[in-house]
């Protein structure tokens, strides 16, 4: 017989269900699917050694949970998978403000239903989504919201005094009996607030208006929280912290290719987007590249962090570049390109706290600064670094190309250049397919195209060249002549960088 058509409290009995703390709940499921391999947390990735066997003891363990890291470390979706451990429908009595179960019943509503009702009382039955609750701490956030308050209303109308249960509007954490409840940003919550969830995580009961109300609720609570907060914004009060059983560190992924699976799990592209833009694997790297830079720039709060949403939105941004410039065109499909990376800009400069010396150059600034670093990392990748030519003593494979912009010629990458355009810009260069040629003789001609690319801008990033932003694109030319011929002055300073640059 199906567990959902039972609609009573009698055939409930009649059937054998038993009930069991929600934490019993998690611990029993969480036990099956580790036999049978099944992964509750699919979609999180990179932490398969660190977090994910830590968050498993913790709920073999039956703690309340605090996910502690960084901005964009997956611990809210973390605690939402947690969802696939409940089992799949549990029963309440109908009726019921707080999910109270028809075997154990919490409420005084509860108890008076089956009171009156016996075996006949009415069952619905809960799915495992309903019984998820999620709250973001912010200051504005009251005693009330989260535990409720005295409805003199209600009071008035039944003529019952204010210390009767039955006056009170219950908030959100009884109304999630029975269910997981997480607080997002846990030191947001002022401290006459945490107070509040003492009781509750020790002793299972709640005061409202002064008057002690005995509800043994039945919550897996799960926290999130900032170690950054803990000075900024606020901090967790020690005696709640101590009530949290278990305390597991999040972090940022630890190499390029978690990074990239991320991304591209994440990553809201349509269908056109993925049809008609061609992804390549160098821009992929780039983008995630960006972030590793970030997280080590002097120019960025290292105690903010750099979030993974700054790499999912930047590559959405970089698809999207590509896919204006094919529309712009009237093409039906495009590629990719290195110059492309500037799109992403605007995904980088919203997401990244700067300290006083990333203030002084500007949040575009250092977003370039970043973009060039990346290059200059992927660069030696594909082609031996100029640095690594001079210390062999070998031939420079670079001298062609530097020497035909050194008799005064320049090159202009127009973003919205057509498909043949580009590539026929790029061909002016004598040897620069040649180059591309001695270390990679076996790609396609696409990706042929942006090695081609590639090797402009990393020669510039080793101040072989110079690159510099104009209103249409990027134009390359040689570095010392570009010095002295132009006249904006933040031109001449981005040139004086990279000339520079070890």
């Amino acid at each position: 017989m199906n567990k959902i058509n039972i609609i009573t409290l009698g055939k409930l009995k009649a059937s054998g269900y038993n009930s069991r703390p929600i934490k019993d709940e998690l611990r029993i499921n969480l036990n099956k699917s580790l036999q049978e391999g099944i992964n509750p947390f699919e979609g999180i990735i990179g932490y398969d050694e660190t977090v994910i066997p830590d968050l498993q003891t913790a709920i073999l363990s039956r703690h309340d949970i605090i996910l502690l890291g960084l901005r964009g470390q997956a611990k809210t979706k973390i605690a939402r998978l947690m969802i696939n451990l409940l089992d799949e429908f549990i029963p309440a009595v109908d009726g019921s403000e707080l999910n109270d179960d028809p075997l154990i019943p919490l409420s005084v509503i509860a108890k008076e239903i089956i009171s009156k009702d016996g075996d006949n009382t009415k069952i619905k039955w809960i799915h495992r989504s309903e019984r998820y609750t999620e709250k973001l701490a912010t200051p504005d956030v009251s005693v009330a919201d989260l535990i409720g308050d005295v409805d003199p209303i209600k009071a008035a109308a039944l003529k019952l005094p204010y210390s009767d249960e039955r006056v009170i509007h219950f908030g959100l954490i009884p109304r999630s009996h029975r269910s997981i409840f997480v607080i997002n940003e846990l030191p947001d919550l002022q401290a006459r607030i945490q107070v509040a969830l003492f009781n509750i995580l020790q002793e299972s009961d709640i005061q409202i208006r002064g008057f002690k109300v005995r509800l043994p609720l039945d919550i897996q609570f799960v926290f999130t929280a900032n170690p950054e907060d803990y000075t900024n914004r606020g901090s967790i009060v020690t005696p709640l912290k101590d009530r949290i059983d278990s305390q597991i560190l999040t972090h940022y992924p630890k190499s390029i290719s978690e990074s990239k699976k991320i991304t591209l799990q994440e990553a809201n592209l349509t269908r056109e987007q993925k049809e008609k833009i061609l992804s390549n694997g160098l821009l992929h790297d780039l983008v995630e590249q960006i972030a590793f830079e970030a997280r080590q720039s002097e120019y960025i709060d290292a105690k903010s962090g750099v979030s993974a949403r700054l790499t999912i939105s930047a590559y959405e941004n970089l698809i999207s570049t590509a896919e204006r410039r094919k529309i712009i065109n009237k093409e039906d499909s495009t590629a990719l390109r290195i110059s492309d990376i500037y799109g992403v800009i605007p995904s980088i400069t919203g997401k990244i706290e700067l300290v006083y010396e990333g203030e002084q150059e500007g949040p575009s600034k250092v977003a370039q600064i970043l973009i060039g670093k990346a290059i200059r990392t992927n660069f030696a990748g594909y082609f031996p670094t100029p640095d690594s030519i001079k210390k062999s003593e070998k031939e420079n494979p670079y001298l062609a190309i530097v020497n035909w912009f050194k008799n005064g010629n320049h090159l202009d990458l127009v973003s919205t250049l057509p498909n043949k355009e580009y590539e026929k810009t790029l061909h002016k260069v004598p040897c620069l397919s040649d180059v591309v040629k001695k270390y990679h003789p076996k790609e396609t001609k696409e990706n042929h195209v942006l090695l081609m690319e590639l090797l402009l801008f990393g020669l510039s990033e080793y101040s072989l060249l110079s690159r510099n932003k104009i209103d249409d694109g990027i134009q390359f030319k040689d570095m010392l002549s570009s010095m002295f011929t132009m006249t904006d002055e933040d031109d001449i300073e981005e040139d004086e960088s990279n000339f520079f640059k070890s």
